[in-house]
């Protein structure tokens, strides 16, 4: 007879919960990648030139583009390499030719100046000359010299004209036969112009000179009047007077010719 078995009694235990070790890793993974996604998507938009605002450019409230950091705002560039209005100079209108030599200064002025004037004139198309002189007993005289750089005979008649003048300024200072008591540059005639007052040497005379230069044209005026001994410096200021009025008539007759 074989030995008899004893009954075998099994133990009942509630299964344990999984460790957070043991947890799915596919839900971990989509986890991970979901984060990833979102994070690169915040840095694409956030970085320059992306996103609505960098897409086109700000505007101002009348509409242009607003100005850079410079304050300034910028200009589109020209086509074909065509400078802007902004860049182009202006081209200085010439003179092209030259009214009568004795048309320049008006009738009531000589009246005023030279009473009773004898009047000479010399022209020819670039140079003029006309002069005005007392027949009283008391010496005066009044003389109007143009010259003009045509535009038909010099491709530079401005640069020629600015030429002349420097030249007259130079002489100016070193003029024979004549005793300087006053040279200046003078503002508000012409483009350029000075100031000259001399008195000639051996003689009871003055001469108020001014010479000016407007646009391709070298204008000079020079008055001239017979001064007591010893009063020559105190005519400064009228002679000069006289030949600047008179020079700022011509200048305005050759600006409306």
């Amino acid at each position: 007879m074989g030995l008899q078995r004893e009954p075998f009694h099994r133990v009942y235990s509630a299964p344990e919960p999984p460790s957070p070790k043991r947890r799915p890793r596919l839900l971990v993974l989509l986890v991970a990648v979901v984060a990833f996604c979102g994070a690169a998507a915040a840095v694409f938009v956030l970085m320059p030139g992306h996103g609505k605002d960098a897409a086109s450019p700000r505007t101002s409230p009348s509409g242009g583009a607003a100005p850079g950091r410079t304050g300034r705002a910028t200009e589109p560039p020209s086509p074909s390499g065509t400078p802007s209005p902004s860049e182009t100079p202006m081209q200085e209108q010439t003179v092209a030719s030259l009214p009568k030599p004795c048309a320049m200064v008006s009738g009531r002025t000589v009246g005023r100046t030279i009473p009773k004037a004898r009047r000479d004139e010399s022209a020819n198309s670039t140079f003029t000359t006309c002069t005005y002189t007392a027949q009283g007993p008391r010496f005066r005289w009044l003389r109007v010299e143009v010259n003009l750089h045509a535009p038909a005979k010099t491709p530079t008649p401005v640069q020629d004209a600015e030429g002349d003048y420097r030249a007259s300024w130079t002489q100016a200072h070193d003029a024979p036969l004549v005793r300087t008591i006053s040279l200046r540059r003078q503002r508000g005639i012409g483009d350029e112009a000075f100031r000259w007052f001399k008195a000639d040497d051996g003689q009871p005379t003055v001469v108020g000179e001014v010479t000016a230069r407007f646009r391709n044209v070298l204008v000079t005026v020079s008055y001239s009047e017979q001064a007591a001994k010893g009063a020559a410096d105190a005519r400064e200021g009228a002679c000069l007077g006289t030949a600047e009025g008179v020079a700022r008539e011509v200048l305005a007759t050759l600006a409306h010719f």
